[in-house]
């Protein structure tokens, strides 16, 4: 896979994910307040990313040539880019 087929993979998934799960700001809001109360000190939207983004990281450890792993850290990280706050 090339990189410009992850990234476009990456743009169609997180198109394909919005309609199914609604408004990413608002997705990792909700993300964000149920960590918060789970680990017991607040998360913001930023670190509900970098953490997703951590999680494709560690599976690809483990299989480094899963391409949907690739293609969703791609969306993790520009998702990230957006939530900021």
């Amino acid at each position: 896979m090339t990189r410009h087929d992850c990234l476009n993979a990456a743009s169609e998934a997180l198109t394909e994910r919005g309609s199914a799960y609604g408004d990413a700001a608002k997705n990792f809001e909700r993300i964000a307040a149920i960590w918060s109360v789970v680990i017991g000190q607040p998360i913001s939207t930023q670190q509900v990313a970098l953490c997703m983004v951590g999680l494709k990281m560690a599976r690809l450890v483990e299989t480094p040539d899963h391409a949907d792993s690739w293609i969703d850290l791609a969306g993790y990280a520009a998702l990230g880019s957006e939530v900021g706050e």
